[in-house]
């Protein structure tokens, strides 16, 4: 079963040339799809004539930046667009069964029954006051009709199917008790419960850090062996199509822009955009041979020109003393029963971290959700009080100063967060955002802030204008853009970016991570790089410090962590990293399905005094006990 896509000629007409052999066994077949809004002008389409076909045990991926469409492609199938605000049109056939003709009471015997769906965020898609085990059991009584006990014993069956640890006993805990891989986990098994024919993925591993996604996407390819459905994966990522997909659908602008065999996609992509897409995925062990940091290239989504990208000149001062210098950072939180009870236990957060960070120089915090990235980050800026330990800005130790002092001391030092939306007030147009730390520190008059404003949104690669629109009017990459402007108002000499780019699209985060490496070269700023994308962080780094459990496990120059990794949770990091070539789909992948262990120690805990040893010079790993010995080998980088 095969669906070609010609290149368009030059007027955009999409040329679809269908094999002989086509639609009598297709699972579901969707031709010229068109889904409109409803808007003060009238309506609007967002998805413009998609057709595609998705055979028997067949995996295909729509692939496309946000707002291409692609989300709303899957909502239609499910028919889940809000009704009287939208409408969709063409045909959607589930076995030869058009879906656009059926009654609400005939299409919820559809949904969850032939078609189920996992969406993005599992922790909004599980109701918070029900037991995972009752939201598992509530499709099976259902669509199944177990009786309550049937149900019970069949939704534990599905948890350990889906690599839960002790299915039985979790069975009545609630969905804040998992961890964000584990409720993804949950998600699978509640759509897995009633056998579907089709299973639509939106951005199941996105929010995921890398070593669970890995384990979610080979979760998914084994039971879709086992269970025999098809499933429709929708992504931005291309490394993530590379790993899963048969077959390809590219959308831009709400069209399908090119459709085909996923190897053909990626060998030979015929439309500009689709190369774009494919130029901005970063590759593990790209960066062999190349001593700095290096950019992105950057495809014209019209005629297809890149730059290429060079080396970035070494700005890192290496006889002067480091702009950041922490020794010794422990930040634990206590927990209690109640206000006024005794500790029962503390969170070991982050443990007796060191590094430091020259200026022009990036050092990327990497690790797992839970291991006290974001923590250190938030302790290095005292947005938390740390328990012990020191941290020098330029000398000067912040957590021996006031409040007052400290103030005075941000100015030098400044904070990217993970979501521009929440960062900004949706209330404040964006050049008073940015206006006012300026004004706050008194360094400019409110009559010199306008100029100060417009200069930062040119450095950023914005518009002057700009500065009287408010946030939502933006996208995320420019929301992004607009909060380094802020960051960088008050010229600090350190910048800690937590997750900064971990949310953007693959494309808009190639540009970002450009700008923020422009940005270093040419005001020598010092990074800390916070992230859990190894990719990414082999590209923009100078050296790497990975974290596990609240404490830094491995550090050195970024070559030696990638070329050498010496300590076996490094390893373990680099392997699960998705590789952007559809040749290796079918091999698989050493991932272990064990979840990150707790931080949370009893209140006598006394923590074990680390040894490191020194591998090459910068270079030094933790000396770590047997538990560590697994069968992961190191990565191979191409």
């Amino acid at each position: 079963m095969v669906l070609e896509l010609k290149a368009p000629c030059k007027s955009g007409t999409e040329l679809l040339t269908m094999s002989k052999q086509r639609t009598s066994n297709a699972v579901l077949t969707v031709s010229k799809l068109v889904a409109s809004f409803r808007t003060g002008e009238g309506w609007k389409p967002v998805v413009d004539g998609v057709s595609f076909e998705i055979g028997p045990r067949e995996t295909v991926a729509v692939v496309g930046e946000s707002g291409s469409g692609k989300s709303v492609t899957a909502l239609s199938i499910m028919q889940l667009n809000a009704p009287g605000l939208s409408r969709v049109e063409g045909s959607i056939r589930l076995e030869g069964r058009e879906l656009l003709t059926l009654s609400n009471a005939e299409m919820r015997r559809i949904r969850g029954n032939d078609i189920a769906m996992i969406f993005q965020e599992p922790m909004t898609s599980l109701t918070p006051v029900l037991s995972i085990g009752f939201q598992i059991a509530e499709a099976l009584i259902l669509h199944r009709g177990l009786s309550r006990a049937e149900a019970e014993a069949e939704s534990i069956r599905l948890l350990d199917k889906v690599r839960i640890p002790a299915a039985k006993s979790r069975f009545h805990e609630y969905p804040h008790r998992f961890s964000g891989g584990m409720r993804q986990r949950v998600m699978i098994a509640i759509a897995l419960a009633c056998k579907p024919k089709l299973l639509i993925a939106d951005e199941p591993t996105t929010a995921l850090d890398v070593t669970i996604q890995a384990q979610i996407l080979e979760l998914i390819k084994e039971l879709q062996e086992e269970e025999g459905m098809s499933v429709l994966f929708i992504t931005h990522d291309m490394g993530v199509v590379a790993e899963i997909a048969d077959r390809t659908v590219v959308m831009y602008n709400g069209k399908a822009i090119e459709t085909g065999a996923t190897e053909d996609i990626f060998n030979s992509p015929t439309q500009p955009y689709t190369r774009s897409l494919l130029s901005a995925v970063p590759k593990l062990g790209s960066m062999m041979g190349h001593t700095r940091p290096m950019r992105f290239p950057v495809f014209d989504r019209v005629t297809g020109e890149s730059d290429i990208p060079a080396d970035m000149p070494d700005t890192v001062k290496a006889a002067e003393r480091p702009v950041l210098e922490v020794a010794g950072l422990t930040k634990r939180f206590e927990i209690r029963s109640g206000v006024l009870s005794s500790v029962k236990g503390r969170v070991y957060a982050v443990e007796n971290v060191s590094f430091s960070i020259k200026s022009g120089e990036t050092l990327a915090l990497v690790g797992e959700s839970g291991c006290g990235k974001s923590t250190t980050g938030r302790s290095v800026m005292r947005l938390i009080e740390p328990s012990s330990g020191s941290v020098l800005l330029e000398g000067d130790d912040l957590l021996k100063l006031s409040r007052g002092e400290l103030r005075q001391h941000r100015k030098r030092m400044q904070m990217i967060f993970q979501d521009p939306f929440a960062s900004l007030n949706p209330r404040m147009k964006i050049g008073t955002a940015i206006a006012e730390p300026l004004l706050i520190n008194g360094i400019t008059s409110r009559s010199e802030a306008g100029d100060k404003v417009a200069d930062l949104l040119v450095r950023v690669g914005l518009l002057p204008d700009m500065a009287n629109r408010f946030p939502h009017e933006f996208s995320g990459g420019q929301r992004q853009r607009i909060c380094i402007a802020r960051a960088l108002a008050l010229e600090p000499r350190l910048i800690v970016a937590d997750e900064a780019v971990s949310a953007l699209d693959v494309s808009v985060k190639a540009q970002v991570v450009n700008l923020m490496l422009e940005l270093q070269a040419r005001m020598g700023l010092a990074y800390l790089f916070i992230s859990h994308d190894m990719a990414v962080v082999e590209r923009v780094s100078h050296r790497v410090a990975v974290m596990y459990l609240g404490e830094i496990v491995e550090i050195g120059p970024r070559e030696a962590i990638f070329q050498n990794p010496q300590h076996p949770y490094t390893k373990r990091l680099l392997a699960a990293v998705p590789i952007a070539d559809p040749a290796r789909r079918l091999q698989k992948r050493p991932v272990l399905n064990d979840e990150i262990k707790s931080p949370i120690r009893s209140a006598d805990y006394v923590p074990l005094v680390r040894q490191y040893r020194e591998v090459s010079p910068g270079h030094a790993v933790m000396i770590w006990e047997a538990e560590w010995e697994t069968k992961i080998e190191p990565v191979a980088l191409a």
